[in-house]
Parts: C-alpha cells; sequence; structure tokens
C-alpha cells in the first residue's frame, strides 16, 4: 500500500507491534475517523482475523443505514468475526470523505471495505484503484460491469419485489377503506415521497404501485421529492402536504421518520422501508419492505477468507432472503394481508408473477414491447440494451443496481427538480 505520511507509518509500525488494534473495533465512527477475477485471500488466513470496514453515509438515525449497520454487525456476528476487527465509519458524505475514509479503513488493515450510498461510488473506484489487494464493495452503485477494476464490486437487491408486496399490502388496505364506504375505488389515490429521480427511485415507486393496482385497478398515486435522502422536516412537510391533497395512504423512498410521524399524526395508513416504525406509528404502520445485506456480506467477507472469486455485479433476491418484509401490523393492516403477501410471494419467486409485466402498465397510453434502457451508464444517458423479453420488463438482470426509469400511466409527478 502506499505511504501516506509519516504519522500513517508510526501508526503502522506501532499496529505491528501490538499497540494499537488495527481496525478499531464494532463500534460506530464518525466523520473523518457479472464476475471478476478479483482477488486473494486474507493475509493472515481465517475469518477470526480478517478485517472488515464499512462506511455509511448517515447514522443510526437513519433508517437506510440502521439496515446497513445491523446487517454488518450480523453478518461479522455470524461469521465469528470478533468486534475488534470490523469498524463502522458513520455521517461519511459523498464526497472526497469516502475516499479518506476508504483509505484509512485500508491502511488500517482491512481487506474488505464496504460503502452504502450511491455517491460514494466515484471514490470507492478511487480507493479501489489506490489499494489493489482490498475489496472495495459498494451498494447501489452501477460502474462495476463497465469499469474494469478487478477489485471494485457492486451489490443491489431485487427489492423492486418486495416494494411490489408492500404495495399488494397497501392495496388491500385501501379496498377494505373502500369496501367500508370511506371513499370510493375512483378516489382511491396514494402518496409517495422520493429522494432523487433516480432509476432507483423510480423502480421503487413503480413497483409499489402496481403492487397497489393489482388488487385496487383505479389507484393512482402523487409522487414528491425532498432532494435529500434525509431530511425529517421535508419529508413530514411532504407527507403532510399530500395528505391534504387527498392521498389516502403514504409511502416513501427516503430514510426519516418524517413521512410515518406526519401519517400517525394525521390518522393515515402509512407503509413505511427499511425498517418497521410499529413503535412510534402504532396505528398506522402497516408493513415496510428492506433489503437484508447480510447474505451479502457474508458471501464477499468468505469469499476474501478463501481467496475465491467475488462478484463484480451481486443481485440479492427473495430466495437468498436479501428481500424481506417486516410482520404486518395486525392493529392497521387489512385482514387476511399477512395470507395474501405469502401467497404473492410465492408466484414471484416462482416466476408466474412479474413485477413489471407489460401487460399490467402503459406508458403515454401504450403498452410497450421494447425499451433500450441506460444499463452501462452511458455519460449521453442513451439506452444501450434492450430490457423487455417475455412480456415483461426485466430489472435488475443486467446489472445489480434498478435501470427501470420509464414513467407509466397512474402515477403522477408532481415535481421533478431533483
Amino acid at each position: 500500500m502506499k505511504k501516506r505520511s509519516l504519522v500513517l507509518i508510526l501508526i503502522v509500525v506501532l499496529a505491528a507491534v501490538g499497540m494499537l488494534t488495527a481496525c478499531g473495533g464494532g463500534n460506530s465512527g464518525s466523520g473523518s475517523s457479472g464476475s471478476s477475477d478479483a482477488s486473494g485471500g486474507a493475509e493472515a488466513g481465517g475469518l477470526d482475523s480478517i478485517k472488515v470496514g464499512f462506511i455509511c453515509l448517515h447514522d443510526e438515525n437513519s433508517t437506510y443505514d440502521l439496515n446497513f449497520i445491523n446487517a454488518a454487525k450480523e453478518a461479522c456476528a455470524n461469521l465469528g468475526i470478533p468486534e475488534e476487527n470490523y469498524m463502522i465509519k458513520t455521517n461519511i458524505p459523498e464526497g472526497q470523505e469516502c475516499y479518506d475514509s476508504a483509505a484509512e479503513l485500508a491502511d488500517a488493515g482491512c481487506t474488505v471495505i464496504f460503502a452504502d450510498s450511491f455517491g460514494h461510488e466515484d471514490y470507492m473506484i478511487q480507493a479501489a484503484k489506490e489499494f489493489p489487494d482490498v475489496e472495495f464493495c459498494h451498494s447501489t452503485g452501477t460502474k462495476a460491469h463497465t469499469e474494469g477494476v478487478a477489485n471494485y464490486h457492486n451489490a443491489f437487491a431485487s427489492i423492486y419485489e418486495g416494494r411490489y408486496l408492500a404495495g399488494v399490502a397497501a392495496g388491500l388496505k385501501l379496498q377494505e377503506m373502500i369496501d367500508a364506504g370511506e371513499f370510493t375505488a375512483n378516489e382511491a389515490k396514494m402518496g409517495y415521497i422520493g429522494a432523487y429521480t433516480y432509476a432507483e427511485v423510480v423502480s421503487g415507486y413503480t413497483s409499489f404501485y402496481l403492487g397497489a393496482k393489482s388488487i385496487v385497478p383505479e389507484v393512482t398515486m402523487d409522487v414528491t421529492f425532498t432532494g435529500s435522502w434525509y431530511d425529517e422536516t421535508a419529508e413530514k412537510e411532504a407527507a403532510t402536504n399530500l395528505i391534504n391533497g387527498g392521498c389516502k395512504l403514504i409511502s416513501q423512498h427516503a430514510d426519516s421518520m418524517g413521512a410515518p410521524t406526519a401519517c400517525e399524526n394525521a390518522g393515515v395508513p402509512n407503509v413505511s422501508y427499511n425498517g418497521s416504525t410499529i413503535d412510534a406509528c402504532p396505528n398506522t404502520f402497516i408493513v415496510s419492505s428492506k433489503i437484508n445485506w447480510t447474505p451479502y456480506y457474508e458471501y464477499v467477507i468468505s469469499a476474501k477468507a478463501a481467496g475465491e472469486p467475488i462478484d463484480a455485479d451481486w443481485t440479492g433476491t427473495l430466495q437468498t432472503n436479501s428481500v424481506q418484509l417486516t410482520e404486518v401490523n395486525e392493529n392497521a393492516a387489512a385482514a387476511g394481508t399477512a395470507e395474501k403477501l405469502e401467497e404473492v410471494k410465492a408466484a414471484l419467486e416462482s416466476g408466474t408473477i412479474h413485477v413489471f409485466d407489460t401487460a399490467n402498465f402503459t406508458v403515454d397510453g401504450k403498452a410497450m414491447s421494447s425499451y433500450m434502457a441506460d444499463v452501462n451508464t452511458d455519460p449521453a444517458y442513451e439506452g444501450d440494451t434492450e430490457v423487455i423479453a417475455d412480456g415483461f420488463f426485466h430489472e435488475s438482470e443486467y446489472r445489480s443496481a434498478p435501470y427501470f426509469d420509464l414513467q407509466i400511466d397512474g402515477i403522477n409527478l408532481l415535481d421533478t427538480a431533483f
């Protein structure tokens, strides 16, 4: 590895004689502090001696980052990695701070380093090029399959299937409210708070909508954006505005408790993301979908320790337990929701249901039989890969990160500034 400063050299020497524990411990730190033929195993040999680093955009107050933090701790515990051999860095912005944190972890002896946010990608690639013996793994990125850096990897999961299931739960709740005479089917409108207009967000809100539409065909959905992954004030305000605009149920792709809290205060059903909000919202929380990152972390760390290749692009699925739903809150959900979700989940796993079945949506009034998606992240955002075949849009098959970016009928975008 490259020498970084006289101070760093002294630290490394101290670490070598046992006066400094190399990878810091399992406590969270903050701030500064297809396949590839990727790399060999950890120099020290076993899983009990491998050192692992985790980089998170926010901290435990973000449901998104908490999901990663919990998975990191669970994976390390399952693999028998002692707490002193892994470090979790929190509140690392999507900027040069990410590279600095990755380099610090590599210098400290970590041979596997994970980062959790879309904007971390270029800085993780920068670090991967500088430290070729370290595996750099990035969640939600898009460039590993085209970058050609052997020790840089992307991972995501078929969370669109989880969101579809959550949408089914939403549809069942809407139908229950319709049957109770609270509003008509034609008045069934949902609201959705998104962070940015990235394909990941578009794929998520579209799959959620299609799940609800499978139960209530007349349903429509208003979508608004905050321009931030985590902004409790903006998310709460957005949810309140959607409720005031006639939305009967709210969901989100944003990381704070802003929207769920607004729903609880207004008595409006809510489908959250990345974890249950039942403790704070016992009367309105229905269910949440989330990616379970534990299987991916275990796969990568074990492969590194064994000197085995690591996929450049890895997609977790329902079958790998990488896509999960929380327990249904029977106090808020429609009767029979849990049973219906098991039925639909089995159909998704067997392939008898496809989330983006082109028979179930239109774009500008027309059915889609062909679409060239921007899978290879062309700088000009030009479509490069045909992704509709056999009657459905093949999401997350040509790379792990989502690339569904169609604006389908029935979804109304209130703003697209982000």
